[in-house]
């Protein structure tokens, strides 16, 4: 089976997308690398072509090569028995519409299934499911209802329901944000919660091939500007990420306890990264990410390392994982 890191994406996502194929290319060599553009076609990639873009996070990554259509690349890689390690983010990428093509195709891939995938994208959806796990999930509250929140809670936050890497975030802290919500809503659907209070918190959860899954070290977020938005989390080098993170040990366990209910309820596979604010009453659940970021700045690797889990091993393991679900499928 040849394995084949497919990075990029249609969506905001691509860059970020790119840095972790950086990062997977480094730790797995010998795989190729297969682009997926904007344009929705599929390029090959050479290896010192990706290795010498400098500028991931800011700067467009431009194939030099020929591609084909997104169906008739899974085509392909179907045909020629390749496993596809997703170096993915966001979108089509991570709502498990790639998933599901690749599914049909008996294609094994690295990370979460398809419906798992989807449910996991949609925050209202996961919120919902994670509540009845047993994991504290802030208020949701309707657009109808924003000026009655505000004047209750104070202060409110507004994120696009279905997005990643913190895009389009908008906090609420006066009668005049409020237009920037509503604007914002009408372009596409938008969670709206009560502003929690506390430190920001992430934790990995990780399947492995021999059956075991467990919860690293809980992460203990810092930002250099008080929000961790793309900026502080791919750009500003004062942004803190504390591994393990300063929390005592019940807050600690109570983070990975339900780290792993997000990822059980929302039937994770591979690995899972879940956030969270520590609010003075404990831990409430932001959002679970079915593939998170996996550059060397991320979070995901960070937690790897503080577990003494080499990121090389992890991947390997990982596409032993793909490969066992790839024949229970069949």
């Amino acid at each position: 089976m040849r394995n084949t890191i497919l990075f990029g994406g249609t969506n905001k996502e691509r860059l970020v997308s790119v840095a972790s194929a950086q990062a997977l290319h480094a730790a797995l060599p010998e795989a190729d690398l297969w682009f997926w553009d904007v344009a929705d076609t599929v390029h090959e990639v050479a290896s010192q072509q990706l290795r010498s873009h400098t500028r991931p996070f800011e700067d467009e990554f431009k194939p030099g090569s020929r591609g084909v259509a997104l169906e008739a690349a899974l085509d392909k890689a179907r045909a020629e028995d390749r496993l596809l390690v997703l170096g993915l983010h966001g979108g089509r990428a991570e709502n498990g519409e790639l998933q599901a093509m690749c599914e049909l195709r008996n294609i094994p891939f690295t990370g979460s299934g398809s419906a798992s995938s989807y449910l996991a994208f949609d925050k209202v959806a996961a919120k919902r499911f994670a509540a009845i796990a047993g994991v504290a999930a802030p208020e949701s509250i309707a657009l109808e209802n924003l000026d009655a929140a505000l004047a209750r809670y104070g202060r409110l936050i507004a994120k696009p329901a279905r997005d990643g890497s913190s895009y389009g975030l908008i906090f609420v802290n006066a009668k005049q944000d409020l237009v920037a919500v509503r604007e914002a809503a009408r372009t596409e659907e938008y969670l709206i919660e009560p502003l929690v209070a506390g430190v920001e918190a992430t934790c990995g959860v990780l399947e492995r091939s021999d059956g075991s899954v467990l919860a690293l070290p809980p992460i203990e977020i810092v930002p250099a500007a008080g929000v961790f938005d793309y900026t502080a989390k791919y750009l500003l080098k004062s942004t803190q990420e504390i591994c393990p993170g300063r929390f005592s040990p019940d807050i600690s366990a109570a983070i990975m306890d339900q780290a792993m209910r997000a990822h059980r309820v929302l039937s994770c596979r591979g690995y899972s990264r879940t956030d969270f604010i520590v609010s003075a009453s404990g831990p409430v659940y932001l959002e679970t990410n079915t593939l998170p970021g996996l550059t060397a700045a991320s979070l995901y690797p960070k937690a790897l390392k503080a577990h003494g889990i080499e990121f090389a091993d992890f991947l390997r393991d990982q596409i032993v994982l793909a490969e066992q679900r790839c024949r229970e499928r069949v």
